[in-house]
């Protein structure tokens, strides 16, 4: 029961087409056409499009060939990754000035817990509005909020008004809302799943409320408990200001297509380099290996390797990758290699933060 649980007042707070939205702020000429970011028609892959460009069907993770056919007037623009940051930084000042407990997601999109914040405002739509108005004002981007009662549906309302917009879903509507929800707008349901639920006679919150925690086990493994809670509104898992990674790596899109090991050997040397990097600042170190490559026909391959200890080291984890390109043959000419490292030394460093909320169903959002 909803009535039984610590009810919390989290917002999740996410930017509106955000690296799109960072280079049309640089660029004011860009602003009303269609753009992408990363890539090109000719090689690459979308790594953001803003508003005009989605109208055409461009999409993140889209290759920049199909994209331009869908939208012969797409402009496309390198990503800028330091810049991001930069602003992501600048954005996440502001909602510190609300709450410590912010648990960022990515560069454009973080949980804040108000439920206690340093303004004092019992009302979590307000603090939203608040904060949504200071980012543009102060940045010059737009971004859109959801609040609710735990992370799992203020994610899924922040979807709801899109762009600049909020959604604020009650505690006493948390269930109806949840009934009403599409199947396809449930956060952890992907297009794969959602088809799945469609064969299975789910398609809204309603549908799969009516299916047994055994039933949706026994066709989802898992996540099939999950499902079974977030349905009724439970979702327990706290705003964590300290994620811990659970892997760490970098990867490469070629300007042309590599067919000769050495070749690639030069890439992974850059990539192993990089990582080398990451591990380093973060002080960790991780035991599997894994080596992504993406063939000039676009699937997807993923060599891996478990190491009986932890590695952090350039020659170690290069050395590791070379053994796992030369495991078997390449099925075709490569556009992308990519290095990661999971199964990281972080068990011992997860930090939990511990609060205790004592509030009643129906309180002030």
């Amino acid at each position: 029961m909803l009535s039984d649980l610590p009810l919390r007042k989290i917002i999740h707070v996410d930017m509106d087409a955000f690296y799109a939205s960072v280079e049309e702020l640089d660029n004011p000429s860009l602003k009303g056409k269609p753009l992408a970011v990363g890539g090109n028609e000719i090689r690459g892959v979308v790594s953001a499009a803003n508003y005009e460009a989605r109208k055409y069907g461009v999409r993140s993770a889209m290759s920049g060939f199909l994209a331009k056919r869908n939208c012969p007037n797409l402009t496309f623009v390198k990503p800028r990754y330091q810049r991001y940051k930069e602003i992501s930084q600048k954005i996440r000042a502001i909602f510190f000035d609300y709450t410590d407990l912010v648990e960022p997601l990515s560069l454009d999109e973080a949980y804040l817990d108000v439920t206690t914040n340093k303004k004092g405002n019992p009302s979590a739509s307000l603090i939203a509005k608040e904060i949504r108005q200071r980012i543009f004002d102060e940045i010059g981007l737009a971004a859109s909020a959801g609040i609710s009662i735990n992370k799992f549906i203020a994610k899924v309302a922040s979807d709801y008004n899109k762009p600049n917009g909020q959604k604020t879903v009650n505690p006493e509507e948390v269930i109806q809302f949840l009934e009403d929800l599409e199947i396809r707008k449930f956060y952890g349901v992907g297009k794969v799943t959602t088809q799945k639920m469609y064969a299975l006679g789910i398609f809204t919150g309603k549908d799969l409320k009516s299916k047994s925690k055994e039933f949706l086990e026994t066709n989802f493994g898992k996540s099939g408990s999950y499902y079974y809670q977030v349905v009724r509104g439970i979702h327990t898992s706290e705003v964590k200001p300290h994620r811990i990674p659970k892997s760490l790596g970098a990867e490469r899109t070629f300007s042309e297509n590599l067919s000769s090991e050495i070749f690639m050997l030069e890439r992974l040397d850059s990539i192993a380099t990089e990582i080398e990097k990451r591990l380093s600042k973060a002080k960790i170190a991780g035991k599997t290996i894994t080596l992504k490559i993406k063939y000039s026909d676009f699937s997807l391959q993923t060599r891996s390797k478990t190491l009986p200890y932890f590695i952090s080291k350039k020659d170690l984890i290069l050395e590791t990758a070379k053994e796992l390109l030369y495991q078997e043959k390449l099925e075709n000419s490569v556009r992308l290699l990519g290095i990661s490292l999971a199964n990281l030394n972080t068990e011992n460093k997860k930090k939990t933060v511990k609060k205790t909320i004592d509030i009643q169903l129906r309180f002030d959002f």
